[in-house]
Order: C-alpha cells, then structure tokens, then sequence
C-alpha cells in the first residue's frame, strides 16, 4: 500500500509540472479548463467552483458504467491543484525563456508526454481514477474502443463545449485534444492497464487490474 500511495502521489506531483507547463507556455488552456472556463463565464461561479461541479457530475456518469471511485478519486480533485500551485512558481514562463512560440509548443509537447505517462501512473496504483480519466476508462471498457480514441473524443466534446459558452482556445488547446489521447493509451499500456487493441481492461474500470503479461501482443498502432 505504502509503494502504490508513492506512485499515486509522484504523478499528482507531475500532473501539477503538466499543469504549470501549459499555463506558462501561453499558448491556451487545456479542453477541459476552457470548458470549465465557459461554464464560469455562463453561470457566475469561479473556474474552481465550476471544475468541482463539473467533476461531481463526470463522476456520477463513470460510475453509472461500472467505474469505481476510491479515495484516489477525491484525492485527485485536491492534490492536483495543490501540485498546481506547487509548481507553478518553479516553472519559468516560456516567453521568458525566448523563442517565441517555439519554446510554448516545446512546453506543451513535454507536458501531454507527460501528461499520459502520469495517467498511467496514478490509474495503476490503483487506488481510483480522477473523475475525467473514469468516464475515459468507463467508456473504453464498455464499447470496447481505443483509449486514444476516448479520450481525443472527451476533449474534443470539451472543447467545443468551452468554445460554445465563450470561452478563449488557444492552438494548445487543439495540440492537447489531439495529443492527450495517444500519450494517454501508452501510459496506461507502460502500467498494464489497456489490452493488445488499445481498450481498458474490464478490471481497470473496478480498480483491480493487473499488470498485463510482457509476452502479451502490444497495440501497434498505439
């Protein structure tokens, strides 16, 4: 228990640097922030209020697919942000560093490689995904598609959502929606979570998974 808490907590830890990165690069918000952007904007709440809201509301779809939550889950919600917070003072804005827009698309590419290995991480400790990553992991489980494919969808839907209701995109907005995806798929197949085709397995779904065998078939399209 001891070893898998460190692993849940040491990709908190690089959600925070993730996080940080895209918000110092100043190339836009991640789908998922703009939508909680358009929602602040539409209703009057703050951007946090609007994010818990939001997240209560994915959460309650993940678990009507047969997604667990586990004390993982509520932990995402808040260690996240305070990794956040963390590392933001430690992470140099991209403009500071020159190269214009360059320096910010090398930021954002570090932060969805990351970003997808991180996802892996905490998924495989196995002590319950983050609202977002269930309803990916529920919806992969029961059609049987890609991660990849999940999760470009879930942004994309964000996205246009954010979009709607006003919120500002960036050209890191679409360089996530269409990164997160892939990079997530080979972070949870690095922890065993995904079968040979790219799908979560059944039991990553109830927090039960295990390690998918090395001679196990890989997904080459991955």
């Amino acid at each position: 228990m001891a070893a898998r808490w460190g692993q849940f907590l040491l990709a908190m830890a690089l959600f925070g640097v993730v996080i940080a990165m895209m918000l110092r690069s100043g190339l836009g918000l991640g789908p998922w922030d703009a939508f909680h952007a358009g929602v602040s904007r539409l209703t009057g709440i703050t951007i946090g209020q609007a994010s818990i809201v939001v997240g209560i509301g994915v959460l309650a779809a993940s678990m009507a697919m047969g997604v667990r939550p586990g004390v993982g889950t509520l932990a995402n919600m808040v260690l996240v942000g305070a990794a956040t917070d963390a590392a933001l003072p430690l992470v140099p804005s991209a403009a500071s560093l020159g190269g214009g827009m360059i320096t910010g698309l090398a930021y954002y590419i570090v932060a969805i490689v990351v970003g997808g290995y991180a996802t892996g991480m905490y998924i495989g400790a196995h002590l319950g995904a983050g609202p977002r990553d269930g309803l990916m992991v529920g919806l992969s489980t029961r059609f049987g598609w890609p991660v990849r494919r999940v999760r470009t969808c879930i942004e994309a839907a964000a996205l246009l959502a954010g979009w709607g209701m006003g919120a500002r995109l960036g050209v890191g907005t679409a360089l996530f929606m269409v990164g997160i995806g892939p990079a997530s798929q080979w972070g949870m197949r690095r922890f065993g979570l995904v079968r040979a085709d790219g799908s979560a397995m059944a039991a990553t779904a109830r927090g039960t998974a295990e390690p998918v065998p090395p001679t196990q078939p890989r997904d080459r399209a991955a």
